[in-house]
């Protein structure tokens, strides 16, 4: 038997899940690619890129859920939460695990970050203090949490981490997840950002009307349209005037 395999081997619907069809989030294309068909997922990186609305997000929130992982963020001992508002995928989705993986995982989600920070800040550690994360800009904050909570084996769940990076910042957060894949770590990252879906070595899958589709960072219509303005600017700005 392989036991070296990543934490997830595959996402699927659960033979008990109650996800009424034709209602969110099965609406979503991807996500009722899913659990139709399932999603094998392999060591290392993979990139979930597509438009806001297209349910990237929606997935890994899914699969972090199913993991163990607060929906909020966290890692899989945080049980911090401010509101529910999750959708029901991570109820129903049931994950084949890799044998003899690590059990450990982190879900990094820009937009509820805040309220992770306010819950380890409550619970400190004398032997190993965090950083004070609220006291940090948005960016720096960031990057505390992924040099200390990125640092080995499992699964890590982002969720547009770019959002509060710079250009420079998120060339580190490539070498953070190259450190994590070299530790046997596996990651599962819904992102806009054309720099960091260039990680060597990453699977990328485009979300879209479609659902999934497998394809190659040269290929993906967001680097395509990045080229393009970066080439000529007024060429997409000029349809702005008169709004």
């Amino acid at each position: 038997m392989d036991f070296d395999q990543p934490p997830v081997r595959r996402v699927e619907l659960s033979p008990d899940a109650e996800l009424p069809g034709g209602a969110w989030p099965l609406t979503i294309p991807a996500v009722a690619q899913v659990a139709k068909d399932g999603l094998d997922l392999a060591k290392g990186v993979t990139f979930l890129v597509g438009e806001n609305g297209s349910g990237k997000s929606t997935l890994v929130e899914g699969v972090a859920a199913a993991y163990g992982l607060s929906p909020e963020g966290g890692s899989t001992h945080s049980e911090h939460s401010t509101r529910p508002t999750e959708s029901p995928l991570g109820r129903s989705l049931r994950l084949v695990r890799g044998v003899g993986a690590s059990r450990w995982g982190f879900f990094l989600r820009a937009e509820t970050m805040h309220g992770w920070y306010s819950y380890i800040e409550q619970r400190p550690n004398p032997r190993n203090p965090d950083p004070r994360f609220h006291e940090l800009s948005h960016g720096e904050s960031f990057l505390a949490v992924l040099e200390t909570r990125f640092d080995g084996g499992g699964l890590y769940c982002l969720d547009e981490p770019e959002a509060a990076l710079s250009f420079s910042s998120t060339l580190a957060l490539i070498a953070v997840l190259q450190r994590v894949v070299g530790a046997g770590g596996q990651v599962l990252c819904a992102t806009h950002s054309p720099v960091l879906a260039a990680l060597p070595g990453a699977r990328i899958l485009e979300v879209g009307d479609w659902g999934l589709r497998e394809t190659t960072w040269a290929d993906l219509e967001l680097v395509w349209h990045w080229k393009r303005f970066l080439d000529a600017p007024q060429a997409y700005l000029r349809h702005l005037d008169g709004d």
